[in-house]
């Protein structure tokens, strides 16, 4: 689980071909390696990624065909920046809001406007995630938590203040990038339940013999 809350920004400093899938490794900035595993999860442009190498500099993970499908990941070269956040610890500040790694679909920058000194972005998403996202709502751009500030027909609006482009990779982005979208989960969440509510109910088959069976009458 993250916050979205970058903590870094790493580079890639290689793509390595395996068959279908692909590993990368990341050299990683500023971002403090000493309490990192192997097996640990560092969010990667959004994509929850698990180490499965490391030193005190970089670390390497691999990506499976499913991940280069649902990803930006496809369009990145060795050099890119990516923003990293390690998987938040329960003693952790939430400062954003619940991000799980999980990528919901690649978006594309469509507008960059200055406004002040602040970086307007107009994001195009995928029609199926236009219901998730609402105005003032938060949603998760390359792994950064940010805010939705206005809506039009599936595209969103973000206002980037200098504090955040200086501590992502947010400046660079140009009209024609692609971008990792992450909808928020509680959104998610909310539309099962609502579904299910709607769903005609099944009769239980939790019987009384199944019980004495199992031990628990």
């Amino acid at each position: 689980m993250f916050t979205g809350i970058v903590e870094a920004v790493g580079t890639l400093t290689a793509i390595t071909p395996k068959g279908e899938d692909i590993s990368v490794t990341v050299s990683a900035g500023k971002l403090d390696m000493s309490d990192v595993k192997l097996g640990d999860s560092i969010a990667t442009n959004g994509v929850c990624l698990t180490v499965v190498q490391m030193n005190d500099t970089s670390y390497t993970a691999d990506l499976s065909v499913e991940t280069l499908n649902k990803t930006g990941f496809t369009n990145y070269q060795a050099g890119d920046k990516v923003n990293l956040e390690k998987a938040m610890l329960p003693t952790t500040r939430f400062g954003g809001h619940i991000v799980s790694g999980h990528v919901d679909g690649v978006g594309e920058i469509v507008e960059r406007n200055m406004v002040g000194r602040a970086i307007e972005f107009w994001v195009a998403m995928p029609e199926e995630l236009n219901k998730y996202v609402a105005e003032k709502g938060s949603i998760t751009v390359d792994g950064i938590s940010l805010t939705v500030n206005a809506l039009r027909k599936n595209e969103f609006k973000l206002t980037i203040v200098p504090h955040t482009g200086e501590e992502t990779t947010i400046t660079s982005f140009h009209v024609g990038r692609k971008v990792n979208l992450e909808v928020d989960v509680l959104a998610r969440y909310m539309e099962r339940l609502l579904v299910s509510r709607q769903e005609p109910s099944t009769e239980s088959r939790i019987t009384m013999e199944f019980l004495q069976q199992n031990g628990f009458a």
